[in-house]
């Protein structure tokens, strides 16, 4: 690369001085080796200013520096020889600067042969100047002039200036060590050719220009740029130098926009800064108004009220008269007209121009404790409210008018009731102090006139006799009853039809829930039975048992459920539920639902029927089967019996293939210390001995043709001291991409610390998902009876003498399995009815849960348990189940039955099966197939 600078110009004369060097003489002559005695003179000469080495090229300390490098041609080795040896080196025809700028060519001195030191020795012979001959160019070469193409061959010198014999000593061994002949005019003619560069040629009348060119390469090399390196230095730093200028005037622009985008950057920001407090005064200013707001608001609310006031004493001073005499008249012709009370909310007087029409009242005048309630249509009588413990009186019972109560807040009456450092939280009726551990509140946290109830886990008022016999006192976990004493009675059933009430018009469906009408013809004062409800009278424990048997055409599955409402406008309870999945074909479905729960006076039960989206018409898509006995029936348990009654919950959203053993969560224990749940929360253990009533509900989703071919079955498991034995089974037949319910009731004897737990097998090849929501389809509930006023019983059928063909009220044969009870046994071999009937033999309340498993083609299949009276007994049947036909590719089919009835000294009990429009192929005596029974002491 060169740098072409004005000096170098000047320097291209010097370039031909290089060509031919001075003459130099002495023993440091190029004749020295010949034995040359005499001195060497000259610039050139060792130790002379000339004699300098040149200059090297050095990137870092120069640059670019121009270094022009001529092209070079040697002579013949020989020829170099032979002059070396005959003749000196000549002197140069100029000197570097002065002589340079003249611009006049000096002739080169005269050459003397050895031995001669002057003009007349010899005749002078001219130095060797070496020309070139034309060739054919190659590369770049082709496009430089033809005056300055390097020219490749050398030629002999012929005539007077050669030298004498120089032919015959030139050799090609030593044309190498020839020194470089530099030709002055090649670079001062080509750089005229440019005229760009400022310096015209010598051909146009100027002066010659001197550039200096440097060889590169050291001594000894033969390798030296040629002329094209010369024209690519140039071009390149031409190129170079237009780069560099662009560079720096886009540098320049780069300057100028990065100033005026700060610039801009710094107006933004002022911007930005203007607009935060614009939007600060804005919210200020919005301050100010909303307080204005507030001050006028409260000034239009006063002198509206104040108006309003004096309109309304002004309109009732006017009409007060004419109301008195019309409520006069009224009165007189046995009318009841309310009084004329704001509170009341019986008419709007305020705005009418006239007095409105008199309203009728009640159809005859209300009793004592009533009052006319006019919110409904018609107005009717109603019973006066009594308020609840924990409540104190605001207004009486008045005939227009319900009694108006108002919550206590023992917070507020006593500070401390809950102790310095425990915070106290009233709540309707009572109290909750925070943070109390129950053993607290079972000591006596709740204090006097207090119980702490278990289930709400807070403080309640003791309920209030007033004027009425005190059956049972308020303790600190218990409340008062009030009543007649009822020590002799123990237990207690009721019974009850159960019917879907008819539609209210055609089109309506059951989403999102139908109650069923519950209609009973015993009165009793255990319940009362109105509006399709059971209202309960009495504290105590409930076992409910509910046959269905439906046949519908929903979209979806229904699930039929009980529901129990808490008295005091409490949030009521979803006690159990099972799901009924939607059938492939038209066909009944039997289902059995049970649940054991603790109920108060007030408690108010319920029988519900859903569907999980509103395809299910109530008047098209449902048809329930009508059967002749109650459908319903409860078992009702007396504190006094020493019952506890526990509900325990599943784990949700658990995937399994094969046996399935749930984890309970309990939610609800009348005794924590009777009832215990497992290490593992998977079993429910017991500290006492007695008689569990229990029943556990699955609600699942299957997928696989194996589901519907093999079913499901569901275990109940008893250990004692680590000996796990099978108490209980029961079948499900399987469905296909449906949901579906499996359940399983009965009742077992346990000891001192034996365990219940319970497992669902599945065919292998069956997917399941188990689920379940707080509607009770995933549910545990369970009653445990102390064995001094209760037994148990358990059996399965016969493996001989059962009923197949075309069964028609044929009774079963049973085996029993547990021992016998002093209270109930199985009719053995030379006894009336052996192994049909159960013989009772003390009386008492039973309860029969019974499950078969059998395979048949009938149309419907007709379950039915008879009683043979015995002392006062009535006979005939006592509960009924009805199903259909089996599913198609299923293998078994099921049907239960559950039932509470009272009993008597020598009353027996026995099971009929009826096949409709079909045969009975096969039942099986295990797997599916038992009866249990519970006899409780009245």
């Amino acid at each position: 690369m060169v740098l072409l600078k004005p000096e170098l110009l000047l320097l291209l004369s010097w370039v031909s001085l290089q060509a031919v060097a001075e003459i130099c003489r002495g023993t440091h002559c190029y004749g020295a080796e010949t034995g040359d005695p005499r001195p060497c003179t000259g610039a050139h000469c060792p130790g002379s200013r000339s004699s300098r080495p040149p200059r090297q090229f050095n990137p870092t300390t120069q640059g670019r520096a121009a270094q022009i490098v001529t092209s070079q041609h040697y002579a013949h080795q020989s020829f170099q020889r032979a002059a070396s040896d005959a003749y000196p080196a000549g002197q140069p025809l100029r000197g570097r600067h002065g002589d340079s700028s003249s611009g006049t060519r000096r002739r080169a001195p005269e050459v003397y042969p050895a031995g001669c030191t002057d003009p007349d020795c010899a005749a002078p012979v001219k130095q060797f100047q070496p020309t070139n001959d034309t060739r054919e160019c190659r590369g770049i070469e082709c496009r430089l002039p033809l005056r300055i193409r390097p020219k490749a061959r050398v030629k002999p010198c012929v005539g007077e200036g050669c030298l004498v014999g120089s032919e015959e000593s030139v050799s090609s061994s030593t044309a190498s060590q020839l020194p470089p002949l530099h030709l002055s005019d090649r670079a001062a003619m080509f750089l005229g050719d440019f005229p760009e560069l400022g310096y015209p040629s010598p051909e146009l009348g100027s002066a010659p220009l001197g550039v200096q060119l440097t060889c590169d390469i050291k001594p000894g090399e033969n390798e030296v740029p040629s002329e094209d390196a010369l024209i690519l230095h140039l071009q390149l730093a031409k190129g170079q130098e237009k780069l560099v200028e662009a560079m720096k005037a886009q540098q320049v622009v780069i300057r100028d926009l990065q100033q005026k985008l700060a610039d801009q950057q710094e107006a933004l920001l002022s911007q930005q800064r203007e607009i935060l407090a614009q939007q600060q005064r804005m919210y200020e200013q919005m301050d100010v108004v909303k307080s204005q707001y507030g001050l006028l608001s409260d000034t239009i609310k006063q002198v509206s009220f104040q108006g309003l006031q004096g309109e309304l004493q002004s309109y009732f001073e006017s009409h007060m008269a004419g109301l008195q005499s019309q409520a006069r008249s009224h009165l007189q012709k046995s009318y009841a007209v309310h009084k004329m009370d704001v509170d009341a909310k019986v008419m709007d007087v305020v705005g009418e121009a006239h007095f409105p029409q008199p309203l009728l009242g009640c159809p005859s005048p209300c009793g004592q404790e009533e009052f006319c309630d006019f919110q409904k249509d018609p107005p009717q009588c109603e019973k006066c409210t009594m308020c609840p413990p924990g409540f104190f009186l605001i207004s009486q019972c008045s005939p227009n008018a319900d009694r108006m109560c108002q919550d206590r807040d023992e917070c507020l009456e006593l500070p401390n009731i809950c102790g310095e450092r425990v915070k106290c939280l009233n709540t309707p009726g009572g109290f909750r102090c925070l943070g109390a551990s129950e053993r607290e509140a079972v000591m006596g946290l709740c204090g006097h006139g207090y119980f702490y109830n278990q289930e709400l886990q807070e403080c309640q008022a003791c309920t209030e006799c007033d004027g009425e016999p005190l059956a049972v006192s308020c303790t600190t976990i218990s409340d008062a009853v009030c009543g007649q004493p009822s020590e002799s009675r123990l237990s207690q059933s009721w019974a009850a039809n159960v019917a879907v009430p008819p539609a209210s018009t055609p089109g309506i469906n059951i989403f999102p829930g139908l109650q069923l009408n519950i209609r009973g013809k015993e009165v009793t004062d255990l319940l009362s039975n109105e509006a399709g409800q059971v209202r309960f009278l009495q504290h105590g424990l409930v076992w409910l048992d509910h046959n269905f048997a439906i046949k519908h055409s929903c979209r979806n599955f229904l699930q039929v459920g009980m529901r129990l409402n808490g008295s005091q406008e409490e949030e009521g309870q979803e006690l159990s539920g099972v799901r009924i999945e939607q059938p492939d074909g038209k066909y009944f479905q039997g289902v059995s639902v049970s649940s054991g729960v603790e109920v108060e006076p007030n408690h108010t039960f319920t029988l519900q029927l859903r569907s999980p989206n509103h395809h299910c018409n109530q008047s098209k898509d449902i048809h329930i089967y009508d059967v002749n006995t109650p459908s319903f029936s409860l078992l009702w348990l007396s504190h006094d019996t020493g019952a506890v009654a526990m509900t325990a919950q599943m784990s949700l959203l658990a995937h399994y293939q094969t046996s399935y053993r749930p984890t309970l969560r309990m939610t609800s224990v009348s005794d924590p210390y009777m009832i215990i749940l497992t290490h593992d929360n998977r079993g429910v253990r017991f500290t006492e001995s007695g008689v569990v009533k229990f029943v556990f509900q699955q609600a699942l989703y299957s997928m696989g043709h194996t589901c519907v071919r093999e079913g499901f079955s569901l275990i109940a498991y008893t250990n004692q001291n680590g000996t796990g034995q099978e108490a209980m089974q029961a079948f499900k037949t399987g469905v296909h991409y449906r949901d579906t319910s499996i359940t399983l009731s009965g009742t077992v004897s346990v000891n001192s610390g034996d365990t219940i737990s319970f497992e669902i097998q599945s065919p292998s090849q069956c997917n399941i998902r188990y689920f379940g929501d707080n509607t009770g389809i995933s549910i545990l509930s369970l009653i445990w009876i102390p064995s001094a006023v209760s037994s148990a019983l358990s059996a399965t059928v016969s493996r001989t003498g059962l009923p197949s063909g075309a069964v028609r009220n044929k009774p079963l044969l049973f085996q029993q399995i547990s021992p016998d009870t002093p209270q109930v046994h199985l009719a053995r071999s030379g006894e009336p009815n052996s192994r049909k009937n159960f013989i009772f033999h003390e009386k008492g309340i039973a309860n029969i849960a019974l499950n078969l498993k059998l395979i048949h083609s009938c149309n419907v299949v007709k379950l039915t348990l008879q009683q043979v009276g015995g002392q006062g007994g009535q006979a005939g049947p006592v509960a009924q189940q009805v199903s259909g036909h089996m599913p198609e590719g299923s293998q078994w089919a099921s049907i239960g039955l559950r039932a509470s009835f009272s009993v008597q000294n020598g009353t027996a009990v026995f099971v009929t099966l009826d096949c409709i429009r079909g045969r009975v192929n096969q039942i099986t005596h295990e797997g599916g197939t038992n009866i249990s029974i519970l006899w409780v002491a009245v």
